[in-house]
């Protein structure tokens, strides 16, 4: 695959986001990072859409804190794997029909998934044909695996709201409208912490070498690579037994993490909540990351960052036969090379990922560089000026305008 930066358009929200009066927007976010995104367009929408604006739908704790009521637990849609997810089949079909039979109660004006696509389908097909328009925001990676994947998403939906700016000459091309937001990270405060103010809260030395270890924000996951990080710190624990360990909880497996490092030889700060979170970025010298979107949050705070992923033997199989890119960090995938040492899969194994980790406890130097450059790649995908929750919050608003005037 060429390298997407390389189709860069840089193409912005058209029209003017204007008030759309009593404005009822149903958004689904199915995991972490699609609540924050989604709690993001709701305070946007708030902010901006005109008196009588609601939303319903189904996200989770940041979103019901925006003003959402959740259908049910946001958390029973974050599962992981294409076979992973099959004993939790029945539970999820009963809940797509809920979904789709309250979207049909509640005859929404917009109707705006984030992310799960393998859910929202299952929603969307239960729909009526067209009622109202239908937004998929976080566009799908076809420009990673998959590509056919874009029939399937002009089908059903309307607009896709794109994270990354080469992805809309890709779904132009493929006669899917979209638009470019921004990624997430970029309206954060990633890069905002107090790495000083976290040690001294925490009693850890200004001299001590500090790792964070983020082992992702699904149970699988946790259940997967934890241990795979506790086998590889204790390979690089006889060099710098000085070694700090910080692990920043998601909040639906932080009990899960919690109980896991309980039998640990070491102790282990867990940190909870955005400010912790990224304090604890600010004063790490390195991290062990699930990959996803942490390593590009660690990437924007110029973390230094060694990536890790494993799935099934068998979905990874089927994975490897899918996926048109050579790297699972966007980071690494923007720059075409490996920026962030990658250990997935087959090589997703203590003894290997031990060895890039003791060499970069050993060489400041090489932290600092590995840091800068993954910063200065991070920001190539940064919207400029204007928040993306803005940007997609006047995408929406054009769009039911737009739908109105017909």
């Amino acid at each position: 695959m060429s390298d997407p930066a390389a189709n860069v358009s840089g193409s912005n929200v058209s029209g003017t986001g204007g008030s759309v009066r009593g404005l009822h927007v149903y958004v689904i976010a199915g995991e972490p990072s699609g609540d924050v995104i989604g709690a993001r367009l709701i305070d946007a929408l708030n902010a901006s859409a005109g008196p009588g604006f609601r939303v319903s739908g189904v996200g989770g704790p940041e979103m019901e804190a925006a003003g959402l009521k959740s259908l049910f637990p946001y958390g029973e849609l974050a599962i992981m794997g294409l076979f992973e997810v099959l004993p939790s089949v029945p539970r999820l079909l009963r809940r797509m029909r809920s979904v789709a039979a309250d979207i049909e109660r509640q005859k929404p004006d917009i109707i705006v998934t984030i992310d799960s696509p393998g859910f929202v389908f299952g929603v969307i097909r239960r729909l009526r044909p067209r009622e109202c328009p239908r937004v998929h925001y976080v566009a799908p990676t076809i420009w990673a695996w998959r590509a056919g994947r874009v029939r399937k998403f002009r089908k059903h939906f309307d607009h896709l709201l794109a994270l990354f700016p080469f992805e809309p000459p890709l779904f132009d091309a493929a006669g899917l409208a979209s638009t470019f937001v921004g990624h997430p990270v970029a309206e954060g405060e990633v890069d905002a912490g107090d790495g000083a103010a976290f040690r001294s809260r925490h009693n850890i030395s200004p001299d001590a070498t500090m790792l964070c270890i983020l082992p992702g924000s699904r149970r699988g996951e946790v259940s997967r690579l934890l241990p795979i990080a506790r086998d590889t710190v204790a390979r690089a624990m006889p060099d710098r037994p000085d070694l700090t360990l910080v692990i920043p909880a998601a909040a639906n497996v932080r009990a899960l993490i919690e109980e896991t490092v309980s039998t640990w030889p070491w102790p282990v700060l867990l940190v909870d909540g955005a400010t912790e979170r990224y304090d604890a970025f600010a004063a790490a010298d390195m991290a062990l990351a699930t990959s996803g979107t942490v390593t590009l949050e660690l990437s924007w705070a110029a973390v230094p960052t060694i990536v890790m992923y494993r799935v099934s033997w068998l979905t990874g199989e089927v994975a490897r036969r899918m996926i048109r890119v050579r790297y699972a960090s966007i980071v690494n995938i923007v720059a075409d090379r490996e920026v962030l040492p990658e250990f997935l899969q087959s090589r997703c194994r203590p003894e290997l990922i031990a060895g890039a980790l003791r060499e970069l406890i050993a060489d400041p130097q090489r932290r600092a560089d590995m840091g800068t450059e993954a910063r200065r790649i991070s920001r190539d995908m940064e919207p400029g000026g204007e928040r993306p929750s803005r940007r997609a919050a006047r995408a929406v608003l054009d769009i039911v305008a737009a739908r109105r005037k017909r």
